[in-house]
């Protein structure tokens, strides 16, 4: 759901100046978290609060839109919706504003098919913009972000929003001169999904939602949760947008791309690794409270080389809250290196128990961790079109009991396998004696593995 919150921090400083051009800096100091962010945080806060029981979602998200609007008062609320925030009882109000829209994308991610994503975009929608255009328009942002993220083409999932939403009969050419600020569903919502329908990745996208003006915010923020969930996200781009995050809302934004994640794509333009993977990357670990920590007897006193529950490091948000940055961290690891002092002693030596040195041995806890676990390897070739080769370390590998697996992908055999990494060695010692391929040496991310797997295991299910 990070494409809602980079189309809203890009669109920010353009809702009251339209820019009527794709041709702009795509983050700027003026650029900043609006009530689209705020409000697509609070009904993604609701949907975890949930756990996969959706029963109470919408008295959650009246809890979560209520209490983040309130902390972030300032974030640009409309008037009504502003009452509805600090209301006692708040009640819906017949609304068709594209407020029930602009928040409703991590219900596209948390369904599992159609009919639960119509579902849970009601009961988000109806606590307040209960007007049938504010629910159809909420509904057709949903119903997209999840035809996108299960796989449809395109063209499929235009046809779908024509038959059952919008028929759409404008292209943004037409439509960017004259084009006006329209607050309403069925005046931005059409545009928001037209900007998709054109792009040609997922900054195309944003560029050209923008570029139409109007709510420029709210249009590319619509855009941006559904092109996420079909192109995937660079890293740079999400790197730079996190900037403009504080602690809670990073952390809710980091727990929802675990629970749900997309795809983000390295400077290539490849699926490498997932959102989360990218957010766990920019954020803190520090050493959960009372955990004992061991040296190895041989340190050098200045870095942890091992610790009890190493799998328990907590990540730590606070050097997202600029003024405060790592105050939090530092509170953690001086309370915790009490009992890393009492047993540095027992080993005769002393541990400096920093961030810096936290972060030291990350690398190694990774290791562990592929070594414990069930990774997936392709099998990589010299000659691609040497596929008799492939077979037999495939029939190798399945002899000596691995899970050896292969696919025609883009016209290519490929091949893969499934193993420990602590079994990497002796595998790769299997197949050296044939000339031509060899196993990599990293395992393939995890987001892509399960593709591969499910691939391979037949049984694909239908997305719709």
């Amino acid at each position: 759901m990070i494409g809602a919150i980079i189309g809203d921090i890009a669109g920010s400083r353009f809702e009251r100046a339209n820019h009527k051009s794709k041709e702009f800096e795509l983050f700027d100091k003026k650029c900043r978290l609006t009530d689209d962010s705020i409000m697509s945080l609070a009904i993604a806060n609701a949907i975890l609060g949930c756990e996969g029981n959706f029963e109470n979602l919408s008295l959650k998200a009246i809890e979560n839109m209520q209490a983040l609007g309130r902390k972030y008062k300032n974030a640009g609320f409309g008037s009504k919706f502003n009452k509805w925030i600090f209301a006692d009882d708040p009640q819906p109000y017949n609304s068709f504003g594209n407020g029930s829209a602009m928040r409703v994308g991590p219900c596209g991610y948390a369904a599992s098919s159609v009919d639960e994503v119509k579902e849970l975009s009601a009961m988000v929608t109806q606590v307040s913009h209960n007007h049938p255009e504010g629910m159809k328009g909420a509904e057709a942002i949903a119903v997209a972000v999840y035809l996108a993220k299960n796989g449809l083409n395109k063209e499929l999932i235009k046809t779908y929003i024509r038959m059952n939403y919008y028929e759409i009969d404008f292209t943004l050419d037409q439509i960017r001169k004259k084009y006006k600020f329209d607050a309403t569903c069925q005046g931005s919502v059409p545009v928001a999904l037209e900007a998709f329908y054109e792009s040609s990745d997922f900054e195309d996208a944003i560029r050209g939602a923008i570029s139409v003006g109007g709510d420029s915010d709210t249009i590319a923020a619509m855009t941006g949760v559904i092109a996420e969930a079909y192109y995937g996200i660079p890293e740079g781009i999400i790197s730079s947008a996190i900037e403009y995050l504080d602690s809670e809302q990073m952390e809710i934004l980091y727990y929802f791309e675990k629970e749900y994640p997309s795809k983000a794509l390295d400077e290539n333009g490849e699926v490498t690794r997932t959102v989360f993977e990218v957010l766990d990357d920019a954020v803190d670990k520090v050493i959960p409270l009372g955990t004992t920590l061991e040296t190895d007897g041989n340190t050098s006193s200045s870095v942890i080389i091992e610790w009890n529950d190493k799998d328990k490091l907590v990540p730590d948000f606070s050097s997202f809250d600029k003024e405060e940055k790592g105050e939090n961290a530092r509170g953690l690891l001086s309370v915790a290196s009490i009992g890393i002092q009492k047993t540095a002693k027992k080993a005769g030596k002393g541990i400096l128990s920093t961030t810096k040195s936290v972060k030291v041995t990350l690398d190694q806890v990774k290791d562990m961790i592929t070594a414990k676990t069930e990774n997936c390897y392709a099998l990589t070739m010299e000659n691609s079109e040497n596929t008799e080769i492939l077979m037999v370390a495939l029939n190798t590998l399945k002899q000596a009991g691995y899970d050896a697996r292969c696919e025609v992908l883009n016209g290519n055999m490929c091949g893969y396998v499934f193993m420990k990494g602590e079994n990497y060695d002796k595998a790769a010692e299997l197949i050296e004696s044939l000339s031509g391929i060899t196993i990599a040496i990293n395992p393939v991310d995890k987001f892509e593995a399960d593709k591969i797997k499910k691939r391979t295991s037949g049984g694909v299910a239908d997305a719709i």
